[in-house]
């Protein structure tokens, strides 16, 4: 199996083919850390990279520097309001109207296979595919627990991440933020790698230096578009198709996203993915639970073009539930560029007859074929 927790260390070793993520929970009130995420190794006691035993050290030695300690620790899943000035993953607002929040981690669970997302498109596999590892977590204060799910594959260099929040309160509390994927690291030099567009020129791709404070995509159409997409990637310096490092995320979500990069005063840099929280706002009752969508996470020490591989990888094995995923599609005719607005039931025989002696298996009717739609100002709505 992929997972392992090493219960002296408190560190949990996710291991793909080609690939090491390691997160360990620190001090008295269990932290959860993000240790390492590369190149596969065998060791796992990494817990000196969380660099704890410096200053400003953990709360339980040094409380008075907590604020310090929050803001400079990197967080697997970043809270809010507590001390970490970085933006966060999480933000809520209580009844009494608190909206500081902190997950600490409570127990988890490791086991084969993977559970479907309650209404959301996932990615799947057996328990010979993948493991997955449920970390819970709650702020006792607020009464909230949450579940950080991780799946790591058998046959592919991904990770998949989410995130379930439940109510354990017995008040109402309001949602205002529930991002699927924190990854923090130090600044290897990076560049961050976005994809943009419009109509007819979709996928466009920007690559600029990672600066100081925040830069981010997103979108509030209510849907990812050509304008832009839920991906985002950190390429070392130099990086080109085929070498160099490159961290990537991307969001398994057809709704509004947010996907940013953050370097701190530290040097560090955060990367974060996930709905979009302007405009977001859920009202959970007493013991009811949000569950955020699913982000894959990617590491490449093969350049973008060992990313963009994965992914593909990932998608057509663990995604995709077409019976023509493995098999060439049956090949269509539209009749668009042909007839426009302007066909019959005569030019569509003629068009399908001629198709199929060239092997073409089916034909499309595309626009016009409802209403009175004669041009791009009629008929649109005038159908059943």
């Amino acid at each position: 199996m992929g997972i392992q927790y090493y219960e002296e260390q408190r560190i949990y070793k996710l291991d793909t083919p080609h690939t090491s993520y390691v997160m360990a929970a620190v001090d008295k009130e269990n932290f959860l850390g993000h240790v390492y995420y590369g190149e596969k190794l065998e060791d796992y006691n990494l817990g000196y990279l969380l660099r704890t035993d410096e200053a400003p050290f953990v709360p339980s030695s040094n409380n008075r520097e907590r604020c310090s300690f929050m803001d400079s620790f990197p967080a697997e899943y970043a809270g809010h309001g507590l001390g970490d000035y970085r933006d966060g993953c999480i933000s809520v607002r209580s009844k009494g109207g608190y909206s500081g929040i902190n997950l600490t981690v409570v127990s988890h669970d490791i086991y084969g296979g993977k559970k479907k997302l309650d209404g959301l498109p996932a990615t799947f596999g057996t328990e010979e595919d993948c493991a997955t590892l449920d970390i819970h977590c709650e702020d006792a204060v607020l009464g909230i627990k949450a579940t950080l799910t991780y799946t790591v594959f058998e046959d592919v260099d991904a990770i998949t991440r989410s995130i379930k929040v439940t109510n354990a309160s017995e008040d109402e509390i309001y949602l205002t933020k529930v991002l699927s994927a924190c990854l923090d690291m130090d600044n290897k030099e990076f560049d961050h790698i976005t994809l943009h567009g419009s109509w007819a020129r979709e996928r466009r791709i920007q690559r600029q230096p990672v600066g100081y404070g925040k830069y981010g995509v997103s979108s509030l159409r209510g849907e990812p578009g050509h304008q832009e997409h839920p991906f985002m990637a950190l390429a070392t310096k130099g990086a080109t198709e085929d070498v160099g490092e490159v961290y990537a995320m991307n969001l398994v979500y057809s709704g509004n996203f947010l996907a940013q990069e953050e370097m701190s005063q530290f040097d560090s840099v955060r990367m974060v993915i996930g709905i979009y929280p302007e405009d977001f706002c859920w009202k959970l009752n007493p013991q009811e639970s949000f569950q955020a969508p699913e982000a894959v996470l990617v590491y490449s020490a093969q350049g973008i073009g060992g990313m963009t591989r994965t992914f593909h990888d990932l998608y057509r094995k663990h995604l995709i539930r077409s019976p023509y995923r493995n098999k060439k599609r049956p090949i269509l005719i539209n009749n668009w560029e042909a007839t426009y607005f302007d066909f019959d039931t005569e030019k569509l025989l003629q068009i399908a007859a001629q198709a199929s002696q060239l092997g073409i298996e089916m034909l499309v009717m595309d626009d016009g074929w409802f209403g009175k739609r004669e041009d791009d100002n009629s008929g649109l709505g005038d159908w059943h």
